[in-house]
Parts: structure tokens; sequence; C-alpha cells
């Protein structure tokens, strides 16, 4: 039966029920049966008792009753014998129906040909009374009553069976809205599950599941904060061999090996940089960057300007193509990271003399930035794979660490914004299109 309704506890307790109410049904029916029986037995005695008394007090002649077989009696049917002890003695034998003379009176059931009968017996000073009535005879009639009794049963059971239904489905919606809960939440939402909607059948599950939401958010926290002090303890020492590089190529300035050293050097500081970053964004630090309201515009300009060294040594052009006065209320940090990675970004994948074009602008309640280069561009089918960490679609780069997207994901989807992929209309290389409501 388990398999007809899988693991759904609902399913199981409607059929559970349902065969439970059928057999409850089936006992009820034999009770009532047996209990309609005894009923019609003392009944139908008394009526039986009664008539042979009637007829005793009357000074009967002998008289024979005829029986049937072909024809369908009911309990209203009482079958009448006197027996005269003078004529007849020896005769009681001739017909079935009646049993041997008794002394004494009684209630008698004996077995013929024709079924079992039950036969009352009153003994005279001449003569003996019999009434007789066959037992399928009450029998039957203890069917029908128990039958009535057990259709109407019947006929409401499916209406029992819709309204048990109805009341498991109410009494299971808990579990229901916990599942819709647990759907609804996001896979870094780890708050605590509030109990006090819940019944108290399901609240230890909620508690457990609560005290390992904990646990998660403690390990991802450790994990942040492990690779925040890593970042943070690496970038003074490798600060420090950047400048005594620095010398070195100063006093060395052909030598080939140094300059791939300070190469590696320079990439491994931008990685520890990174790190620092999406560490930073994964912490969801909002104490520390409060929202507050700026010109985005002006950020903007501020990381073209911070990142322009960078593309001069690749000889780029790069510049505010398109520039209006935004203001925004946001956390200006956050904002200031993903303009620059995003920037920083299109510099590493632009080769040397191409363009790189970024807009802030508004579009409807929308505040847009949008950075395009010349550079290769992206696969579309790429889009979804480049904002995992540390995946790379131009592996040739040296400078490359793969994080500089997600730290701009990550940052978006802080801010309730919109990062979106394309090709640049003018450019021909990748466009970023990052919204957020104004």
């Amino acid at each position: 039966m388990a398999w007809l309704v899988g693991n759904s506890l609902k399913k199981k307790l409607i059929l559970y029920t349902s065969f439970f109410s059928l057999i409850l049904g089936c006992l009820l029916m034999v009770s009532a049966y047996k209990i309609s029986l005894e009923e019609t037995n003392e009944i139908l005695d008394a009526q039986m008792q009664n008539l042979a008394k009637r007829v005793a007090e009357h000074e009967p002649n002998p008289v024979k009753s005829t029986f049937d077989a072909s024809k369908h009696y009911h309990e209203e049917d009482l079958f009448i014998d006197v027996w005269s002890y003078a004529e007849q003695s020896h005769q009681y034998h001739e017909f079935n129906l009646l049993i041997q003379p008794m002394q004494q009176a009684g209630f008698y059931t004996h077995k013929t040909d024709n079924g079992t009968w039950r036969t009352y017996v009153l003994p005279l000073k001449d003569h003996q009374v019999q009434v007789s009535q066959q037992q399928s005879v009450r029998q039957n009639l203890a069917l029908e009553l128990a039958g009535s009794m057990f259709i109407p049963y019947l006929l409401v059971m499916p209406f029992v069976l819709w309204g048990l239904g109805w009341m498991i489905g109410r009494i299971l919606q808990p579990l229901d809205d916990f599942k819709a809960e647990l759907a609804r939440r996001d896979v870094k939402e780890l708050q605590p599950i509030l109990t006090q909607h819940y019944p108290v059948e399901i609240i230890p599950t909620i508690d457990e599941m609560n005290s390992l939401f904990e646990r998660i958010s403690t390990a991802q926290q450790e994990q942040r904060q492990f690779i925040a002090d890593a970042a943070h303890e690496l970038r003074t020492p490798i600060t420090a061999l950047n400048l005594q590089m620095k010398v070195l190529l100063q006093e060395f300035p052909e030598h080939e090996a140094l300059k791939k050293l300070s190469l590696g050097l320079i990439r491994i500081q931008h990685l520890v940089a990174q790190l620092l970053s999406l560490a930073k964004q994964d912490a969801f630090i909002d104490t520390l960057n409060p929202v507050q309201s700026f010109y985005l515009n002006e950020t903007v300009v501020d990381c073209v300007e911070q990142l322009i060294h960078l593309a001069m040594q690749k000889d780029l052009d790069i510049g505010v193509e398109r520039q209006e006065v935004v203001l925004i209320s946001s956390q200006q940090s956050a904002m200031h990271s993903i303009i620059y990675n995003l920037i920083d970004n299109a510099i590493k994948y632009t080769p040397t003399q191409g363009i790189i074009n970024v807009s802030v602008f508004t579009q409807e309640n929308y505040a847009v930035i949008q950075v395009e280069d010349s550079g290769p561009g992206i696969d579309p089918k790429l889009h979804e794979h480049i904002l995992k960490r540390f995946y790379r679609v131009h592996h040739h780069q040296e400078m490359g660490s793969g994080l500089g997207l997600s730290i701009v994901d990550k940052a978006v989807e802080r801010l309730q914004g919109k990062l979106s992929f394309g090709t640049s209309a003018s450019l021909g290389g990748l466009q970023v299109t990052v919204e957020f409501p104004i």
C-alpha cells in the first residue's frame, strides 16, 4: 500500500484513515448484525410463546401445518402444529417440521431437510402445541436491519473522506508553509527561522535547522575572515618585495629574469588586493560602508584617473564618453569597487593601442554605468561562467586573476543592482552594463 502514495504524509494519512474506516465499517456491520439477530430472536421468541399460549387457551383440535419449500417466508410467517397424544403420538415423524413430543415447555432448535428451525413447544394434558419458524427468516431480517444501518454509513463515507482530506491538509499546512519559506530563501540567507507560527511538533526540527544555519554561517565567516587576514598579512611583505625589485631593476635594467620576476610580483600583489576586496564583499560589512548620497559621475571619473597610468602603459585610449550628473544614495566604497574592477578588467583584456569608453547616465529610474572596449570580447555562451571565481577566458593574459568580475557580481548583488554583458556596437569588444535603482 505504501508504494501507492510514495512518501507523502498527507496521502498516507488519507489512505490509512480510509482503510481503517472501511475496516471499522465492516466491524460495525458484523456487530449490528449480531445485535439485530439477538433482538430479533428475543422479539420473535416472545411472539411465538404468546401465540402458543393463546392457542392452548382455546382447547384446540389437532392441527397440521403446511410448508412449501419453494415459497419465500417472512418473519410474520409462523407454523402452528397441535398434536394429540392419543391419536398421533407415533406419527410426528411423518412431518419433518416438527420435533418429537417434549415433556417440558421451551424453545428448541433443530435441523431438517428444509434448513434449521426454531420451535416453541407447549405440552398440555392431552395435546402438545408447537409453533415453528425458519431460522433463515430471522437471519435475513437481522441482515436487513444491519444493512439499513450500514448503507447510510457508506453514503456518508465519501463526504467524510473529503472532509478528512481537507482537515489533514489544513493540519499539515504548516509543513507546506515551512517548505515554501525555505524555497524563498536565498542561498546566502542563513537567518534563523521564526517558530511562533509553527506547531510544537515541528519546532524541534526548526530548532535543529536554525542550529545548522548558525554553524554554516560561523564556518563561512571564519573562511572569509581567514581570506581577509591572509590577504592583509601578505600585502606588506609583497609590497616590500616589489620595492626591492624596483631597486634591482634600476641597477640591472636589462636583466630578463628580474623583469619576469617583477611581473610575477606585480601579479601576486594584484591577486592579494583582489582577494582582500572579495573577502570584504563576502563579509557584508555594512556598518563600515554606510549608505550615503554622492555623485556617481564623480566616482567614475575618480576611478578612471586612478587607472589611467595602467592604460598609458599599454597605449590605450581611455575616457569618459558619456557623463551625466547622477546623484545616487548607496554605499560609495562598494560602488567604487564595482567601477574600479570593471575598468581594470577592460584594461587587462584590451590589446595595445585599443580603446576603452566609460559612460554614466540615467535611464528611466535607473543609474547606468557602462564600460566597453575594443578587445576580443567574450562568447555569449560564457557570460554565466565569467562570474565564477578564478575563471579566466583569456589565459594568455599574465595579469588576470579571474576575481574581478566575481567581485563586481557580489557588490552589484549587495546593492540590488543588475549586471549584464553584451557586445559593444561601436568598439566590437565586451560591453558591461550595470544598473542601479536611483
